[in-house]
C-alpha cells in the first residue's frame, strides 16, 4: 500500500466508526430512568432486556451518533465520499444499528441467565460494531481488512475506555 492509500484507509475507518462509538458510549453515559422493556418479563420468566437498556440511553445514543455524522459530513465532506455519497444517512444507520446491536446482545444475555453487568468476551465489545455494520450495509460494506482492523481497534478501545470509566466512577465494573 502506498502512503496515500494508507492514510485514506485510516480516515475511512475513523469516519466509519465515529457515529457508532459515540452512539454506544453516550447511551451508556446518559442512560437511566425508564427501561426499554418496561420491567416486563419474557415468556421464560426472565427480564426481556434488563434495567440497563433505557429509553433515554437509546434516544440519546442515536441522537448523538447521528449528530456526529452530521458534523463529520459538514466538516469533512470530501473525505466522507470515501464511504458514501450520503454519509449522513450512513451515520444515522450506523448509530441506530450500534444501539440495536447492543440491545440484541442484552436480549440474548438475559435468555442465557447472564446477569446485567457480567462480561461476555467479544459479545460485549463487538455487539454495537456489528449491529452498526449490518444496519449501515445499505450504504457501505466494509471489506475483510476493514472489519478486522475495526474489530481489533474496538477490542482495544473498549478495554481502555471501560477501565477509565470505571476509575472515574462512571461504571461499576471495569468492562
Amino acid at each position: 500500500m502506498r502512503r496515500d492509500q494508507v492514510s485514506d484507509a485510516i480516515i475511512k475507518i475513523l469516519l466509519y466508526i465515529a457515529p457508532m462509538y459515540l452512539a454506544n458510549s453516550t447511551a451508556m453515559l446518559f442512560g437511566g430512568k425508564k427501561p426499554l422493556d418496561l420491567n416486563k418479563k419474557f415468556f421464560d420468566g426472565k427480564p426481556i432486556l434488563g434495567k440497563g437498556k433505557t429509553f433515554r440511553g437509546t434516544a440519546i445514543g442515536v441522537l448523538i451518533g447521528s449528530a456526529t455524522a452530521l458534523a463529520v459530513s459538514v466538516l469533512f465532506e470530501q473525505q466522507t465520499l470515501l464511504l458514501s455519497e450520503n454519509y449522513l444517512a450512513l451515520g444515522v444507520l450506523l448509530s441506530a444499528g450500534a444501539i440495536a446491536g447492543d440491545i440484541i446482545a442484552s436480549f440474548f444475555k438475559r435468555r442465557n441467565s447472564i446477569p446485567q453487568g457480567t462480561q461476555v468476551l467479544f459479545l460485549d465489545q463487538l455487539d454495537f460494531v456489528f449491529g452498526g455494520m449490518i444496519a449501515g450495509s445499505i450504504y457501505y460494506v466494509p471489506d475483510f481488512f476493514e472489519i478486522i482492523v475495526i474489530s481489533v481497534l474496538t477490542l482495544i478501545i473498549h478495554k481502555l475506555s471501560n477501565f477509565f470509566a470505571f476509575k472515574a466512577k462512571l461504571k461499576n465494573v471495569p468492562w
